[in-house]
């Protein structure tokens, strides 16, 4: 949870073709948004620093959409079981983010407790209270972090203490067992959070 523990990845990813060619469209459309860029710079950080063995469990337990087709009209989203874990937005030409997490990973208590929601850390995340909002999910210890621009989201992926709560919630998630969004992994995309 902390990072400091390197776990053994696997040096080649498992890999379908037809899966791989079925979003390039989409991933050459998401190449042509002003958020492009910065889009693929914080996935390679959030690959590399928020989901465990990634190239093991790449596809199986965690995913990654291009351009999905939902209502919020996201960018990109990452999910694992039956949950979505993190997805980027447009913003005008800008960016923001959701985080799904615990809520028990942001009270002063480490409770589920709404009331004891720690408002001082959230702001540390962002350094600024104007860059994060935050929804409590009707559903047990799930808390929805939002984050408006590019720098603010650098900075929650690069909090120790938000950084562990992101682990957590990950590995809750991909423990669930296999990904129920297997079909819409974007290899492109992908390659771009494994370093590939």
């Amino acid at each position: 949870m902390e990072g400091e523990t390197v776990l053994d990845d696997s040096g080649e990813r498992s890999e379908a073709l037809e899966q791989r060619f079925k979003y390039v469209a989409r991933f050459e459309k998401l190449l042509r948004r002003p958020q492009a860029q910065e889009v693929l710079e914080i996935l390679r950080i959030y690959g590399e620093t928020c989901l465990p063995i990634p190239r093991q469990t790449e596809r199986y337990y965690w995913s990654v959409s291009c351009l999905p087709s939902t209502s919020d009209k996201p960018l990109v989203r990452v999910n694992a079981s039956w949950m979505e874990l993190f997805t980027l937005l447009p913003d005008g030409d800008g960016l923001r983010a959701r985080f799904i997490l615990h809520l028990s990973d942001f009270t002063i208590d480490c409770s589920a407790t709404p009331d004891l929601l720690d408002e001082n850390f959230l702001e540390q995340c962002v350094g600024t209270s104007e860059g994060v909002s935050h929804s409590i999910w009707n559903g047990p210890d799930i808390f929805i972090l939002k984050v408006r621009g590019a720098a603010s989201i650098r900075a929650v992926l690069a909090n120790p203490r938000a950084l562990r709560a992101i682990r957590r919630f990950n590995l809750t998630h991909m423990n669930r067992g296999r990904n129920a969004y297997q079909a819409s992994h974007c290899y492109s995309v992908a390659d771009f959070m494994l370093g590939d």
